[in-house]
């Protein structure tokens, strides 16, 4: 645990990490909202917002709020997801506390105070759970159920559903983070291996004020996969089972084959048999492939040991350069 006072009047510093792309309509509007809280919680907080390759005019807008000195920016160089930019926001922070939050509304600011009251009483990471997922395909919901399932059971490490970014960490867990050198950030795997005193806090998640999700089948697949493959060998082991099956129940075809020629002599040769055999064969091999494929991509990308981002410019960190490279 940081050495802090947490009483219920100790000042402390509250960092709020905040990533966004192209989120021009609503920016202006949640700063405002956002000074406005947290105000109530401390006067000693800072907001940075990363940008993560914005097309619209969501940098201008933010550079308007820059002349407070507890708002500052980070533009990257590109769009490197989500999870790239959380990390980016995560290693510039200098709070005792730091808070993780969209800038869509979705997350409702007037749980930043709970979390600090939870945080006050000595929990390291107070993180925000959604009480439903209304509004999304019956698919996408059995996935993410499916994907948690599989997280749990084959890792051991407790990845919590309907639980997202939205979230306060300790400084302690925040070093924590900065210490892991991975290129492959599943930040909600992470999360949870760090471990710490933690606790979930429901809320509801509302409507965004404008905009839709960029977070579609396609790209939440992805991430899933990103995750499994980050934490678990599962997929290997699978494939391995599949193929000891396979090779059983050949084993026990052949001397099926072997004794029937032995006692009935040769039958005529059958072509679907044989053709059913090596489609099968081949998909269970192609699917090998694709597994180990997975792994060695996730190899690939870490031993390049290229930067995990790039910083095109920032305002308002005092002594830092324009342009940075974060490894």
């Amino acid at each position: 645990m940081s050495d802090i006072d947490r009483s219920e009047n100790a000042s402390f510093i509250l960092s709020c990490v905040v990533p966004v792309f192209n989120e021009g309509p609503v920016i202006s509007q949640f700063l405002e909202a956002m000074q406005e809280q947290l105000a109530q919680v401390t006067p000693d907080y800072e907001i940075i917002v990363i940008d993560d390759g914005s097309s619209d005019d969501t940098v201008s807008l933010v550079e308007a709020y820059c002349c407070d000195p507890r708002v500052k920016l980070i533009e990257l160089s590109r769009n490197f997801g989500k999870e790239t930019a959380l990390t980016a926001g995560i290693d510039a922070t200098s709070g005792d506390a730091v808070v993780l939050i969209d800038a869509d509304f979705q997350h409702p600011l007037e749980m930043i105070p709970v979390f600090v009251d939870y945080w006050r009483q000595g929990y390291q990471m107070v993180y925000g759970v959604r009480q439903d997922r209304d509004g999304e395909s019956f698919l996408k919901k059995k996935g993410a159920q499916f994907f948690y399932r599989i997280m749990h059971s084959s890792t051991g490490i407790n990845v919590p559903a309907h639980a997202g970014d939205f979230r306060l960490m300790d400084r302690v867990v925040v070093d924590a983070l900065k210490s892991m050198p991975e290129r492959n950030r599943f930040m909600k795997g992470i999360y949870a291996w760090v471990g710490y005193k933690t606790i979930g806090l429901p809320f509801q998640v509302r409507e965004r004020l404008a905009g839709e999700s960029g977070w579609g089948l396609a790209k939440l697949t992805g991430l899933a996969l990103s995750g499994i493959t980050a934490f678990t060998t599962l997929p290997l082991r699978i494939v391995g089972a599949v193929g000891l099956l396979i090779s059983i129940i050949s084993f026990f075809y052949a001397f099926f084959i072997i004794s029937k020629t032995l006692i009935l002599g040769t039958p005529l040769p059958g072509w679907p048999t044989v053709i059913v055999a090596i489609t099968f064969i081949g998909g269970i091999q192609l699917l090998s492939l694709w597994v180990l494929g997975e792994y060695v991509a996730g190899i690939f990308n870490e031993v390049k040991q290229r930067p995990r981002y790039l910083i095109q410019r920032t305002l308002g960190f005092k002594g830092k350069q324009d342009t940075d490279a974060a490894d």
